[in-house]
């Protein structure tokens, strides 16, 4: 041995290789005072923090070791004091081993050593005593040939750390709750199983299956139960796939499957496999006994879908058309020109609405509601319009039903509100009515909005109508009952429009609290033809008189249909006769002070 240790601190012990003695740093010796000036020793430092030193002599494969080895690596020191009966402690499993980390590196010494960082897992008494992980951190240095001759380090137990790091792998690939593959997981899988099948010229299968009211089980029994639900319904899947196949956790309540060497009917057998197994038994839980189903929805690939984006919607559009048709059934996806077309449209809807958002094209039109006896202008509705870049207009009607297929008719409401209320601003004298869609009703950047704006300008509010369709407020009584009065609150009116589409009944209407009701044109122009429409308008303001609400008939066309509205007692008209919607705004002419309070 050249090593020379200090008395106090080093504590020799034979090594089994070579005979020699072998260097064991004591981690038992005495704490270094720091007030006594002498010198900290790195090695009782090491030793302290469960660090193991090491050094290895390449030449003779001798293994030095600090004297706490024992009590760390839980090793009989007599069986690790060369470098090739501590290799034989590793375990197969191992990515990596030090003397590979040093002996094929393939990296040179430039004088400063090489470093290395390594885990791999020692079987302490020959695979005796259970298992160690281990994170070796040394440096290699090369001898007069550029070889490795020599390597020091030290070893700390990583158990700990490595079962966490094996639970966070686990929990990047696996779900928690069933134990199959995770979202990201089985995308990924999916997308080497359509490579394959594109490179072998065959065809592969997805299915996407969902748990059938999983909110009812959630709200009767509970999230737990649902849980139970769902983690039993992972493994009746797992257990009707062919071998090769895989499933995992889509999300909530949906399941991915994917089929390889799968063709048409084959996908069709598997979903129908699939609904069975899940369907016919009930499921036990902590509750008792459950009843579960699966709706599914499936494509073939690359036959009708060549990317991993096309599997995934057509696979959900399919399912979405099995839940429309019936729970607990199955439909695959097939090409439709229509489709196609449509999505082709709402792509360029889409483009249209959100260039022209951006590039400030959204305007207003302003047509004339009248009084039926004066005739004199008792407010506006103010429309949107969409300027294309050639500057014509395109109606509402053109653009709101994709705008709310796309979810992109809140920001046009939101544009509409501060045209409006810059409108009013601008023209004390004007009253205004707006409209709002569904969506913005329970929208919180809406009210914000509106808030906002009528808070910050008094006088505002009480000359602004909020209009809301009929067939909006009955979808949900009690939430349009919520919007109204908040509404109301601000100092704004409320007039429900179209009303009689869709058949309100009047205790309703009544509990919604509104302030007008526009009655539908298409029943307000066919009056003079049609007995039932006739009395249907009629009985529709003889009732809204009576509850104190103000009418509005729109679409009226002639002076002999608005004769029998005033003889019917409608307080106001809206129409062609009255005065088509227009860019103009007439309260800024001299005959603005006809605007009298509606």
């Amino acid at each position: 041995m050249t090593l020379k240790p200090r008395s106090d601190v080093f504590a020799p012990r034979v090594a089994a290789s070579t005979g020699e003695p072998t260097v064991l740093i004591d981690s038992r010796a005495p704490a270094v005072s720091a007030a006594s000036d002498a010198i900290l020793d790195p090695v009782q430092i090491l030793a302290s923090v469960g660090e193991v030193p090491y050094q290895w002599r390449i030449d003779n494969d001798e293994l030095l070791w600090g004297a706490n080895a024992p009590d760390v690596l839980k090793i009989d020191p007599d069986v690790i004091g060369s470098g090739s009966a501590y290799a034989a402690l590793v375990d197969d499993k191992s990515a990596e081993t030090r003397f590979a980390a040093v002996m094929r590196s393939g990296r040179r010494d430039e004088g400063a050593g090489v470093p290395y960082i390594i885990q791999y897992c020692l079987h302490p008494d020959a695979g005796t005593a259970g298992e160690v992980w281990v994170e070796d951190t040394g440096r290699w240095f090369a001898g007069a040939a550029g070889r490795p001759a020599r390597a020091h380090g030290v070893v700390r137990v990583i158990n700990d750390r490595h079962q966490h790091e094996q639970r966070l792998d686990y929990l990047s690939r696996f779900d928690a709750l069933t134990g199959e593959f995770n979202r990201w997981h089985l995308l990924q899988v999916l997308a080497e199983t359509r490579d394959e099948a594109t490179r072998l010229r065959t065809s592969c299968g997805f299915l996407l299956a969902a748990i059938d009211n999983l909110d009812h089980l959630n709200e009767s029994y509970g999230f737990n139960i649902a849980d139970e639900v769902i983690a039993a319904t992972a493994k009746r899947i797992r257990g009707k796939l062919r071998a090769g196949d895989c499933v995992g956790r889509f999300s909530g309540n949906r399941f991915g499957v994917v089929l390889k060497n799968c063709g048409p009917d084959d996908l069709r057998i598997a979903a129908d496999r699939l609904i069975a197994g899940v369907r016919d038994e009930m499921v036990q839980t902590t509750a008792g006994l459950v009843a579960a189903s699966v709706t599914v929805g499936g494509v073939v690939a690359p036959r009708h879908a060549r990317t991993t984006d096309d599997i995934l919607a057509r696979a959900q559009e399919a399912m979405g058309r099995a839940k429309a048709k019936r729970r607990g059934s199955f439909q695959a996806y097939r090409p439709s020109v229509e489709r196609e077309a449509q999505r082709r449209e709402n792509v360029r809807a889409t483009d249209e609405i959100v260039a022209a958002l951006n590039d400030r094209r959204i305007s207003l039109v302003f047509e004339p509601v009248a009084r039926t006896v004066t005739r004199d202008t008792a407010f506006y509705e103010c429309l949107m319009r969409v300027q294309r870049p050639d500057g014509s207009l395109l109606p509402a009607q053109d653009v709101v039903p994709a705008a709310e297929r796309l979810g992109l008719v809140r920001l046009l409401d939101h544009r509409v509100l501060e045209l409006v209320v810059n409108e009013l601003i601008a023209a004390p004298e004007l009253r205004a009515s707006i409209n709002v869609s569904p969506r913005s009703t329970t929208d919180p950047d809406w009210w914000t909005g509106l808030d906002a704006h009528l808070r910050a300008r008094p006088g505002v509010a009480e000359r602004l109508i909020v209009e809301i369709t009929e067939t909006a407020a009955i979808h949900d009584i009690d939430e349009t009952r919520g919007f109204v009065t908040r509404v109301k609150d601000l100092g704004c009116r409320i007039a429900i429009d179209d009303f009689g589409a869709g058949y309100t009944s009047f205790r309703n209407l009544r509990k919604l609290g509104v302030d007008i009701v526009k009655v539908d044109g298409a029943f307000v122009q066919s009056i003079l033809r049609s007995t039932d429409d006739r009395a249907f308008v009629q009985t529709l303001i003889d009732l809204a008189r009576r509850l104190g609400l103000a009418t509005v008939a729109e679409w009226v066309q002639d002076e002999e249909a608005a004769a029998v509205l005033a003889g019917w007692g409608c307080d106001y008209l809206q129409g062609a006769l009255i005065g088509l919607a227009s860019t103009e705004r007439p309260w800024l002419a001299p005959t603005a002070d006809t605007i009298r309070r509606a």
